[in-house]
């Protein structure tokens, strides 16, 4: 429609690349913004943005306009999806929060994903495809009145009486009795005795310890972000309908989410991603031993290696949410996915270099994510631990074990002495 085509052909993938720019900027804001205007606020503002402006893209009338938009409606998607990942995290117990984060989110994505190239087929003009994934946001609104806010991040702010309110209130809906006292009347004096702190970004490099977690998590992210959506981009190369490809490419997501959420469930989690990645990686490697009759068998690793990939990618999320405490928590999640997006946009460059020698991508591809999981065994293992609620209780990347702080690990003890209040989603 505005000749992208011959001497304008590079603005097609700068669209896209705008687009992981967009995300890029929100990975990086909207941690901060969580953790400073609370997880639903943030997660409903930035649902209303990704919508608003999606619906406005529909409109536009030249190619600069769509972009811009495209820039601000990546903004707001990634927000609002850490946003709700971390909001899930804090509110649900232990085994509810390892679905919630494996199966929860990642499955629906997958079904999302499937149904993209379905709308894709039949709908084949941009502005009614545009707008039909667009008006499904609609449906959340209903949703400011059942998701509640984060208790643990209004204790973290001095809000006693609001958390109390939304933990007596998921008591009752879950038929358990709650205790008289739920926040010590003591520990909530010390709490207001260490005058509210506000945190920023440079706090995930306040301590040698958290630093080395941060970089760690940063890395690990980008080479995963690469590996899925190099391979995610790389299906219209595949031999084949790149409709079929592109479902395909969905279909493998769901097995590799139900897999990650049974080893989060019952495996540590280090052992658990290192497997994952390393079961990608070295897939990936193999494919140029491939004879080049043998198409069949060539898609069948290249979905392989994406099922490993995948399976390491909803893991990660899980964990690093479970390394950072909760004052930072959203910000290290968010500076992870940030690192994740500079890969994202780095991805499309793999895949091209695929041009000079089509076996070039996965040999890159799989070498760094078989190095990303040899990363992955010197990170500290969460599995069983509390999550923890301050920077001092961060778990020792030189030791498994945790270091909990008297008063501050209230939360946490909280938990443990009556994990069936936290047990349903429904509040």
């Amino acid at each position: 429609q505005w000749n992208l085509v011959c001497d304008n052909d590079w603005k097609g993938p700068l669209s896209t690349s705008l687009f992981f720019v967009g995300v890029l900027l929100g990975s990086f804001v909207s941690g901060q913004l969580s953790d400073k205007f609370g997880r639903k606020n943030v997660l409903f503002a930035t649902l209303a943005m990704q919508t608003g402006f999606s619906f406005v893209q529909v409109f536009s009338t030249s190619w600069e306009m769509f972009s811009v938009f495209f820039v601000l409606v990546g903004m707001g998607q990634i927000s609002n999806y850490v946003a709700a990942f971390v909001l899930g995290t804090e509110i649900l117990g232990k085994s509810i929060r390892v679905l919630f984060c494996t199966l929860g989110v990642c499955i629906f994505y997958a079904f999302g994903y499937m149904l993209l190239p379905l709308f894709a087929y039949f709908i084949r003009d941009w502005r009614m495809l545009l707008l039909a994934l667009t008006l499904p946001g609609l449906l959340c609104i209903p949703l400011w009145w059942v998701i509640p806010e984060s208790p643990r991040w209004l204790i973290s702010q001095g809000r006693f009486q609001e958390a109390e309110d939304i933990i007596r209130k998921a008591a009752k809906t879950n038929g358990i009795t709650a205790p008289d006292v739920i926040l010590d009347p003591s520990e909530l004096q010390d709490l207001n005795s260490q005058k509210q702190q506000t945190y920023t970004i440079l706090d995930l490099m306040k301590t040698r310890n958290i630093l080395t977690i941060t970089i760690m998590s940063v890395i690990l992210w980008m080479i995963i972000s690469v590996g899925y959506f190099g391979l995610s981009l790389d299906t219209p190369n595949l031999h084949g309908d790149v409709y079929v490809n592109c479902f395909l490419s969905a279909v493998i997501e769901v097995p590799a989410y139900i897999i990650s959420w049974l080893l989060l469930r019952n495996l540590p989690r280090r052992y658990s991603m290192a497997a994952a990645l390393f079961l990608g990686g070295c897939v990936l490697l193999f494919i140029q031993l491939v004879p080049s009759h043998i198409r069949a068998l060539s898609i069948l690793l290249v979905m392989l290696g994406k099922f490993g990939i995948t399976s390491a990618f909803s893991m990660v999320y899980v964990y690093t949410a479970e390394l950072y405490p909760t004052v930072v928590r959203n910000m290290g999640v968010g500076a992870s996915s940030m690192a994740s997006r500079l890969g994202s946009i780095l991805s499309p460059y793999f895949v091209y270099l695929g041009a000079y020698d089509r076996f070039l991508p996965y040999i890159l591809m799989g070498s760094l994510t078989v190095l990303s999981g040899i990363l992955t065994l010197f990170l500290p293992e969460s599995y069983g631990m509390p999550l923890p609620d301050t920077i001092e209780q961060m778990l020792l990347v030189k030791g498994l074990e945790y270091r909990p702080a008297s008063s501050s690990a209230r939360d946490s003890k909280e938990e443990e002495e009556n994990p069936e209040i936290f047990k349903s989603t429904a509040f």
